[in-house]
């Protein structure tokens, strides 16, 4: 399985949040301005980016699965308790599936 790139987790909106970022030579004023929103409002949308970012990034050695839940997590997309569950679901399928790989 191959390891995808942090920026393949970012919906099309994300991106174009970076690109003007970049653009903007990374503004956030500029950027508000740009968005029609505050500066406090920008500030969240990039802390809440960096923080799918880092999710992603800092989970490379577990599944496909568990890092895209992670950044949806980060990106606020679903709950804490519903992350919690989906998660522990995923382990324990995982765990039964390399028990049942095991004594084949």
């Amino acid at each position: 399985m191959s390891k995808r790139a942090w920026f393949e987790f970012l919906s099309e909106e994300d991106l174009a949040f970076v690109q003007r970022l970049v653009l903007a030579s990374g503004s956030l004023k500029q950027i508000a301005q740009q968005y029609g929103v505050t500066y406090p409002t920008i500030r969240l949308r990039l802390d809440r980016l960096i923080a799918k970012i880092e999710a992603v990034e800092q989970h490379t050695e577990v599944s496909e699965f568990e890092r895209l839940l992670r950044a949806q997590l980060a990106d606020q997309k679903i709950s804490l308790e519903t992350f919690r569950e989906l998660l522990s679901a995923h382990l324990k399928e995982q765990e039964t599936a390399n028990g049942q790989s095991d004594s084949a």
